[in-house]
């Protein structure tokens, strides 16, 4: 019998369907967008303010893709007057660092009128955001969310009817410009606690929204929001009896928040997109920088409506709660609910946010930590002075970015791009962190932490008084790059004494995560992804001010770098010269 004959027709058809079959089987996708920042006029809390914008949305579209997918963003800088990047935060950037979106550190800012690619992989499936990472644009609105779900063909690990997503932010009426200057005064202005809190974008300024909870939703007075869309509150429309996933992100510059749902308790299962051991709460703490996803049942009364409420914690509140409705359908979306707001903690009750803190476990199956270490970093977290100026240090090192991104200057071993002197692993044991710093005086430095590759890191944050007496912040710590293990939190000065009360195992695997005020915090990960990352402090201000280190790992081993990412400083200098060669 003669062979059969495939003629190029048929070879083409076999192809295409060989093409999708595989693509089908492997589920993943490359999702494509075209972004342009500019500024806009909107009104998150019904006064007309200039606000940072996608497309002409405010916050940004929201991505969503499934683990395995790859993002393409075409980001164009419609700024005229300034750069822009946009840090994808929470993923790992495994293979592409120079897409992390770090001004300085993976990338050069990109210029006015130009073009960026970011292309990178979403490999676990979780709750997710993205915002600037160049000066404050944060602040200025520059954020939205990033949702992967599972790959095609697998289930969560929980079961869920539908699901909700908020983005919590907090918001000034004084632009980031203005701000930017008053924290790099002599002396400093402090840009002051923000004038509202918004969910997805939306909150309510000088509005007596949650003391009119019995107005029978007749009219609210002192509410601008009436009519007005841009600021009315988020509405979740819900059926009873049904249990519901809500997403909830952070992305504040400045406050810690407490979120709760009248009337609902609520499990949490995610946090930073990795799966816990399920517990239960009342009402959650969540820091700048970190994401939850959160079950709850619509097991109340059908015939009401309920608050859903945002407050601030960690410092004394000078700023209205941030308010949104969860709307049982069985009744109208328009009726305001009949019961109060729940009440948030007492701002400064630490006992309550650590409590939360330590019931914070990974899931039984997660990766558990390696059992020892090969470097343990000491950094402190210190308020200081240079010059007059108020600065914040790590080890007495406030941060300085260079003009040539970190991850290009190495990689072409340009060593005149930033110091060559690495920044101290720790600092004297006689420093009293419960007092202000005898010697105020600090440095500025842009070393880097060069950290052997596929090496177990340790890092003990700890935290001690600012300059003012009786005055210990919450900070929010940042890792670019990496998931690290949680292995415990402590009171006043680490000591070796304090490893036996690290949890060794099931510490939850988390990217950002909280040191409480004259306390440590320990972490744990693994140098196994080449580039350079930041390490920082996720609130704003305080990473203005210095408040960072930069890691560097295996940049032997990263991949040619788009040039469009080298395009400044000495590494754009070098790309000139091989040009004219």
């Amino acid at each position: 019998m003669a062979p059969t004959r495939i003629t190029p027709i048929c070879l083409l058809v076999y192809l295409c369907f060989f093409g999708v079959f595989v693509k089908s089987v492997l589920g993943a996708k490359a999702r494509h967008f075209k972004w342009e920042v500019e500024y806009m006029f909107g009104a998150p809390d019904c006064l007309e303010h200039v606000v940072m914008g996608i497309n002409g949305q405010f916050p940004g579209p929201t991505i969503k893709a499934r683990a395995g997918d790859t993002v393409v963003v075409h980001l164009t800088n419609k700024l005229h007057t300034e750069g822009v990047v946009i840090h994808w935060h929470g993923i790992r950037q495994l293979g592409t660092p120079w897409a992390d979106g770090t001004a300085s550190i993976s990338q050069c800012a990109i210029n006015p009128g130009e073009t960026f690619v970011y292309r990178f992989k979403v490999d676990k499936a979780g709750t997710y955001f993205y915002h600037g990472h160049y000066g404050m644009q944060r602040s200025a609105g520059l954020y939205g969310l990033l949702i992967v779900d599972v790959e095609e063909g697998k289930k969560e690990a929980f079961q869920y009817d539908g699901e909700f997503s908020l983005l919590l932010s907090d918001w000034w009426h004084k632009g980031v410009h203005d701000q930017e200057v008053d924290l790099s005064a002599n002396p400093m202005r402090w840009i002051g606690e923000p004038q509202s809190l918004l969910i997805n974008g939306r909150g309510q300024y000088n509005c007596s929204l949650a003391a009119a909870h019995n107005s029978k939703g007749n009219g609210v007075p002192g509410c601008r929001f009436r009519g007005n869309e841009q600021c009315a509150p988020n509405i979740l429309h819900v059926k009873p009896n049904k249990t519901y996933r809500l997403r909830v992100a952070s992305t504040t510059a400045l406050a810690s928040l407490n979120l709760a749902i009248g009337k609902h308790k609520m499990v949490m299962v995610e946090a930073d997109g990795n799966y816990l051991k399920p517990f239960s709460v009342n009402d959650f703490d969540i820091y700048s920088g970190e994401t939850y996803s959160v079950l709850f049942r619509t097991d109340q009364r059908p015939t009401d409506n309920y608050w859903i409420l945002v407050g601030v914690r960690g410092r004394e509140p000078r700023t209205p709660q941030g308010l949104a409705i969860l709307h049982y359908q069985s009744t109208t979306a328009s009726k305001l609910p009949t019961l109060p707001p729940p009440q948030t903690p007492l701002w400064n009750d630490y006992a309550h946010s650590k409590s939360f803190s330590n019931q914070i476990r990974a899931s039984s199956g997660s990766p558990k930590p390696p059992v020892n270490h090969d470097r343990r970093i000491f950094l402190l977290n210190t308020q200081n002075r240079i010059d007059g100026y108020t600065k914040w240090a790590i080890n007495n090192v406030s941060l300085t970015l260079p003009s040539t991104p970190y991850l290009g200057s190495i990689k072409h071993r340009l060593t005149d791009a930033f110091d060559q002197k690495s920044p101290p692993d720790t600092f004297l044991n006689t420093y009293d962190i419960m007092r202000p710093p005898p010697n105020p005086n600090s440095t500025y430095g842009n070393g880097v932490y060069m950290l052997k590759f596929n090496t177990t890191i340790d890092v003990i944050l700890q935290n001690a008084n600012a300059l003012n007496p009786n005055v210990s912040e919450i900070h929010p710590w940042h890792l670019h790059g990496h998931d690290f293990w949680v292995l415990g939190y402590g009171e006043g000065m680490f000591s070796n004494r304090d490893e036996k009360k690290f949890n060794l195992k099931n510490p939850p695997l988390k990217n950002t995560v909280v040191i409480f005020p004259y306390g440590w915090t320990a972490l744990r990960f693994v140098t196994d992804n080449p580039g350079v990352w930041a390490f920082h402090c996720h609130i704003e201000p305080h990473l203005h001010m210095g408040m960072g280190v930069v890691f560097a790992e295996g940049v032997h081993l990263v991949g040619k770098i788009p040039d469009e990412a080298l395009s400044c400083g000495l590494t754009g200098k070098m790309l000139m010269g091989k040009q004219h060669n």
